[in-house]
């Protein structure tokens, strides 16, 4: 199977434009649209519909695209392995992370990383909220929970320590937490999610924050609002340190009971689909993060 057509292949699924594609590769629109016709006709399936107006990815297109990517991926790793691997990182990498986060420390480094691979194109999903890595045809995404699919791989970019902490006028009002148990009279933000969190003292004492045993709790999805929530005094929330260190420094905000941390020690890890080969581009970009950030002191 010529892999220069699978490159087209993945290209034309990431532009949805054929002959962009071939264009990008050398090709003439023609040729580019003969070769997507000869690589169906291989593999005995539409993998590409297309109208006058569109190009879109078919439910068999959706199967072959992770195989195409992983042949490209082994070809790759073939001729490095022989050092006569491509002297230039190229195509495009879909990358997912959450948006806090990358507006913090990720946004910063791009300029960077596009000056080291200016042949690189960067397509970056910035959101909250959980989805599918390999439905959403990402190649890579950063995430703060434990890696529980086993299609996919994981690498630690860095530990997320997370704290407690209000507003010192929500504190002037309502008085400030001595042990776990006092949480229950206070009003708290949890987000996504209500679940229990497990407390550990410096002494090994457990306890629970448990937004659903107080009086007021509120729930949101999106990092960033459940910081500004608890900076504008709505209540006592639960954040990663690399999110509000500024604030606790500068007084803004006042961390609640600093003898306890989380039981489980979370981390921010990058997820990418389980393949016997990682592709040059998953691999540098990987690097890069861990370079740059995977030393860093990110409180």
């Amino acid at each position: 199977m010529d892999t220069q057509t699978l490159r087209l292949f993945v290209l034309a699924c990431e532009t949805l434009n054929i002959s962009a594609a071939g264009r990008t590769l050398g090709m003439a629109p023609a040729v580019a649209s003969t070769r997507i016709a000869k690589l169906e006709r291989l593999v005995g399936a539409d993998l590409l519909h297309r109208s006058t107006r569109k190009v879109s990815l078919s439910l068999e297109g959706q199967d072959f695209l992770p195989y195409a990517r992983e042949m490209i991926a082994q070809e790759e790793a073939a001729l490095a392995a022989l050092g006569k691997g491509r002297t230039k990182v190229s195509g495009t990498l879909r990358f997912a992370a959450p948006s806090t986060f990358a507006q913090l420390y990720i946004s910063p480094l791009l300029p960077k990383f596009m000056d080291k691979y200016p042949d690189l194109r960067l397509d970056l999903h910035l959101s909250d909220a959980q989805f599918d890595l390999i439905e959403g045809s990402f190649d890579l995404a950063l995430r703060n929970s434990v890696l529980a699919d086993s299609s996919l791989t994981a690498r630690k970019l860095a530990d997320d320590t997370r704290i407690l902490c209000a507003a010192p006028a929500y504190l002037e009002r309502h008085g400030i937490p001595k042990d776990p148990g006092d949480l229950a009279k206070h009003r708290l933000i949890a987000f996504k999610d209500a679940e229990p969190r497990t407390l550990v003292s410096s002494g090994g004492e457990q306890a629970q924050f448990n937004p659903k045993t107080a009086a007021h709790y509120l729930i949101l999805n999106d990092g960033l609002t459940q910081k500004l929530t608890t900076l504008d005094g709505a209540g006592i929330s639960i954040n990663s340190l690399w999110a509000v260190h500024e604030e606790i420094a500068g007084g803004t905000l006042t961390r609640v009971l600093p003898d306890y941390e989380l039981e489980n020690k979370p981390a921010l890890w990058l997820i990418y689909p389980k393949s016997n080969v990682v592709s040059v581009k998953v691999r540098v970009f990987m690097d890069f993060l861990i370079e740059h950030l995977g030393r860093a002191n990110l409180s």
